[in-house]
C-alpha cells in the first residue's frame, strides 16, 4: 500500500568523493574507498528494553507539492514519481534493502531530481549525471519505522545515502546521517530517532567531515529539498 495525497579531479580527491558520496550502499554493489575518522554527529544507542506505543506519523494538513522547477540549486526541477510506476518503487526496494523494514510502506512526499556528484567532476563521465530520490514515510505495520531518506543511483552503484529523523525539514545539518561502510565492522546499530539499524561510521551527511567540506549533497541540487 502506498498512500500518495497526497573537477578535473585528481585521483585522491576522486576517491574521497566515491567516500562520502555513497555511504549506505550495499557492499556488492560497488568499490568504497576509505574515509578518514571523524567525530560522528550521532552515536549508536542500546534498543528499548520494551516496545513503547509509537507516537503516529504527523501528517500533512495539505497535499505535498508534485513537481519543483529548475533554478540554480535544483538544476533540472524535480518530480514526484508516478506510483506504481519503476521510478517511484525504486528507492522503495533500496530503503528495504537497507533497513530491513517489512510490510507496506506509507509514501508521504517523494521526490526525484538529477544533478552532478558533489563535487562536480566534469572529466569523470560516470560522475556527471546522479540520479537522487528524497523519500518520506512510515511502515503501515510499524509505526516507530518513520523517517526520511536520500537515496542515489550511479552507473557503478545505488543505495540510501543518507537517513534523517520523520520530524525533522529541509536540508540541514546534524539532521541528515550518513553510514561509510566498514567492512571490518558490519554489525547493525540502533540509533535514536532514525528508522531501522544502520552498519559502518555515521557522519554529517550536509557538512561532510574530518575537515574535508565535501557535502553530501552538491549546491546544484541542494534546493531540490527547499519545503521538504
Amino acid at each position: 500500500m502506498h498512500r500518495r495525497s497526497l573537477p578535473k579531479a585528481t585521483a585522491a580527491i576522486t576517491a574521497l568523493l566515491l567516500a562520502f558520496a555513497i555511504a549506505a550502499c550495499s557492499p556488492d554493489d560497488e568499490e568504497r574507498a576509505e574515509v578518514p575518522t571523524t567525530t560522528p554527529p550521532i552515536s549508536p544507542a542500546e534498543p528499548p528494553t520494551s516496545t513503547p506505543s509509537p507516537t503516529p506519523p504527523a501528517l500533512p494538513e495539505e497535499p505535498p507539492l508534485t513537481s519543483g522547477q529548475a533554478d540554480v540549486d535544483c538544476v533540472e526541477g524535480w518530480v514526484t514519481p508516478e506510483e506504481g510506476s519503476a521510478q517511484f518503487l525504486e528507492p522503495l526496494g533500496l530503503i528495504r534493502r537497507a533497513t530491513g523494514v517489512d510490510g507496506p510502506l506509507v509514501v508521504i512526499d517523494m521526490r526525484y531530481f538529477e544533478g552532478p556528484e558533489s563535487p562536480p567532476a566534469p572529466d569523470k563521465g560516470y560522475l556527471v549525471l546522479v540520479e537522487r530520490w528524497y523519500v518520506k514515510l512510515y511502515a503501515e505495520r510499524d509505526l516507530s519505522f518513520q523517517g526520511r531518506f536520500l537515496v542515489e543511483s550511479r552507473r557503478f552503484g545505488r543505495g540510501v545515502s543518507a537517513v534523517a529523523a520523520y520530524d525533522t525539514s529541509g536540508f540541514r545539518s546534524p539532521d541528515w546521517i550518513g553510514f561509510q561502510y566498514e567492512s571490518a565492522d558490519p554489525a547493525l546499530r540502533y540509533y535514536e530517532g532514525l528508522p531501522g539499524t544502520w552498519s559502518g561510521t555515521a557522519y554529517d551527511f550536509v557538512e561532510g567531515g574530518a575537515g574535508l567540506q565535501i557535502p553530501g549533497l552538491p549546491e546544484d541540487v541542494v534546493g531540490c529539498l527547499d519545503a521538504s
